[in-house]
């Protein structure tokens, strides 16, 4: 007689899903990243309940994440610089880890290690350059073109934020954000970046009649949103979390983009759906959660121990 297979606890289901969701977010490397990342002693950029913090912590950069994608490709030399120098097709995954990882390190990381990984990601942009078809060469460099990109990221990730999040920002808090953020652009070469959500809205709409669906853009829009290189089982949820970026994407882009246009699932299903997908990704990845914030209370108090033996030293030379 067979003994019946024991089931799962809801604290294991939860494990598993958050392993599984961490994985595909942060590659095989994440935990070793996790711990280096939030268990370094030393001072950090931004506090750990700043604006930003709280931004890029939260499940809601699921959705952000997507639309800042989708919005991001509107730009015709921002998306030529992708579609000839990315190869997302062939490592989307890859690409996904990196730049997570980037923005954790960024906005969780020691100061120095934060330093560090902008300084790498300004030396790519440095070998990025190109073409456009009328001949205009470009660069990734272009500080022009790096406040363009900024801006569509820090938007779409406010937007979901304050949609989805888990505690939305008042209108201080938006503001301080886009100021932190707008730090950590600064470095990577943003020239003035906006330092208000009022000023942000302001270089968006600037940038208006550069803006364009291109041959790139659509391309690359059906690929991630419609040909993701997902197993069957994870598609579902994959495609919640693409309703509900394209929802909160300007009515105007869905034509040039080829995306979807229909207003009542944007208001009622769409809205649902992303509730029920951030809830359940912010449960999931509680664990690992955890383990970011005790890694961090150890880092701390290493710090405070090692400046109070830099204290008490000044204080009782030998």
């Amino acid at each position: 007689m067979s003994l019946p297979l024991p089931i799962p606890t809801p604290r294991a289901v939860r494990d598993r899903l958050g392993a599984v969701i961490f994985e595909r977010v942060a590659g095989e490397d994440g935990p070793r990243q996790r711990d280096r990342i939030h268990g370094t002693p030393g001072p950090r950029w931004f506090a750990p309940d700043s604006p930003i913090a709280r931004v890029h912590g939260d499940a809601s950069m699921f959705v952000g994440g997507l639309r800042a994608l989708m919005l991001q490709s509107l730009h015709p030399v921002a998306m030529t610089a992708v579609a000839e120098h990315s190869g997302f097709r062939g490592d989307l995954w890859g690409r996904l880890a990196r730049t997570s990882t980037y923005l954790a390190v960024t906005t969780f990381g020691t100061a120095e290690h934060a330093q560090q990984a902008v300084t790498a990601v300004a030396r790519i942009h440095d070998r990025i350059r190109g073409e456009m078809p009328d001949g205009t060469a470009y660069t990734a460099s272009d500080p022009h073109l790096l406040a363009w990109v900024h801006a569509a990221e820090v938007d779409s990730f406010l937007r979901a934020h304050q949609r989805y999040g888990a505690r939305p920002l008042d209108q201080a808090g938006r503001d301080e954000y886009v100021r932190q953020a707008g730090e950590v652009a600064a470095r990577l070469g943003v020239l003035d970046p906006p330092q208000t959500e009022a000023a942000l809205a302001q270089v968006l709409a600037d940038y208006g009649p550069e803006l364009a669906g291109t041959e790139h853009a659509r391309d690359a829009i059906a690929f991630l949103l419609w040909r993701p290189p997902l197993p069957l089982l994870a598609r579902p949820a994959y495609y919640g979390l693409v309703v509900s970026a394209v929802a909160m994407m300007p009515r105007w882009t869905r034509e040039p983009l080829g995306l979807p246009d229909l207003p009542p699932l944007d208001r009622t299903v769409a809205p649902l759906v992303g509730e029920v997908l951030t809830r359940t990704i912010r449960w999931a990845l509680s664990a690992g959660a955890e383990a970011g914030a005790e890694a961090r209370e150890r880092a701390q108090a290493t710090t405070a121990t090692a400046a109070g033996h830099v204290t008490s030293a000044a204080a009782h030379p030998a």
